[in-house]
């Protein structure tokens, strides 16, 4: 069994709709003010409030009169919003993330409903406190047999609502193929193949840079606090959704691609983080999402039979001719191609690379021989 996540927008009612912001209000304070308290705790005491302790602030929260109105949403939403903020001091203390930020009403917002806040019933999706079904674009039906575990109603920035069901679902894994593949990530291809093939880089963000300066300029013009300024900021917002939906799009149909048609993929292990400390190479290395990428690798692959391996970041996959094996000293990222000195090969730098890595990923698969070269 593999947990799957179908999502869906939907266009709530007026009455939905009103009870909906409302429920995505309360979650905001309440996570918000759990974060303060636990913030203030440590400063001034240094003890850690625990999930527990916060799951009894809300209770006392609740029967204050300035807060009753906290009674009127779903507590389910409430309490999940607790177990997310729990969940992300936990990935701070393990260094996993960084310190957690308040929420802001201008993001959007979410809120998480498990079984006891909800009904599947014949297709429709019946949320607590409201009466009718949530009016859902079907875009894709869900797998027979199976109900939600999980539902999180999401606002985002632009204005749109959707509808993510989370579900336990049978993944048949794919027939086996004898193609493997290396990657070789960049900026002005996306993907270098080892067998030759270069994906371009659609570049989105640079194609609606121009249409997103227009509307940014036209938001640093309106006056704070007036509905000018609301309306440009959802256009400004707009814009972003509309180059994250074409960056996922694309990433979405190539990844599925490469699952399909090789049974070993390898692929560098990138450190995307230090990367874009470059603040020459930042926006290209966002805009090209190589983390996203990866990450949509790794959970197809788990999904479908085929397998990924990550070659360590050191390994000199640039610098070594794929053909005799000689690793230059030096290899400036603006040589493209390079002519090997001990056998008098001329390499493509990428596909240079991209063999190389094929090679390494075999390496790993078949003996999980390091890769990384030995340093004195």
């Amino acid at each position: 069994m593999s947990i799957k996540a179908y999502k869906y927008r939907f266009y709530p009612t007026a009455e939905q709709e009103n009870l909906l912001r409302r429920t995505l209000g309360c979650a905001r304070l309440v996570y918000n003010k759990a974060l303060s308290a636990r913030t203030e705790a440590w400063y001034r005491d240094q003890k850690r409030v625990s999930y527990k302790d916060t799951s009894k602030m809300l209770t006392e929260w609740k029967k204050e009169a300035e807060l009753s109105f906290l009674k009127a949403v779903s507590s389910v939403a409430l309490q999940q919003g607790l177990r997310h903020l729990q969940g992300a001091f936990t990935n701070f203390f393990a260094g996993r993330a960084k310190y957690p930020n308040f929420k802001k009403k201008r993001n959007g917002g979410s809120a998480e409903f498990t079984k006891a806040a909800f009904r599947y019933v014949d297709g429709q999706v019946y949320l607590a406190k409201c009466a009718e079904p949530l009016p859902i674009r079907w875009s894709r039906l869900l797998p027979a047999n199976v109900e939600p575990s999980t539902i999180t109603v999401k606002l985002s920035p632009a204005g749109r609502w959707t509808v993510s069901l989370l579900v336990d679902v049978d993944i048949e894994p794919l027939p086996p193929v004898e193609k493997q593949i290396g990657i070789d990530l960049g900026i002005s291809a996306l993907l270098t193949l080892s067998d030759g093939e270069k994906v371009a880089n659609p570049k989105g963000f640079k194609a609606k840079f121009r249409k997103l300066r227009k509307a940014q300029k036209a938001l640093s013009r309106r006056v704070k606090g007036s509905n000018n300024r609301h309306k440009a900021r959802l256009q400004v917002a707009r814009v972003h959704a509309e180059i994250a939906d074409t960056r996922k799009d694309m990433l979405h149909k190539l990844t599925t691609r490469l699952v399909q048609e090789n049974q070993l993929i390898a692929v560098e292990d990138l450190a995307v983080k230090n990367m874009v400390k470059n603040h020459c190479l930042a926006q290209a290395i966002s805009d090209a999402s190589w983390g996203e990428l990866v990450r949509q690798l790794e959970y197809k692959c788990d999904w479908y039979g085929r397998t990924l391996v990550k070659i360590d970041r050191w390994f000199p996959s640039s610098k070594r001719c794929s053909s005799c094996g000689h690793t230059v000293n030096k290899l400036p990222l603006n040589i493209r191609s390079w002519d090997c000195p001990e056998c008098g090969v001329q390499h493509d730098r990428d596909i240079n690379a991209a063999i190389n890595i094929l090679a390494a990923g075999r390496a790993v698969e078949v003996c999980g021989a390091s890769v990384r070269p030995e340093r004195a």
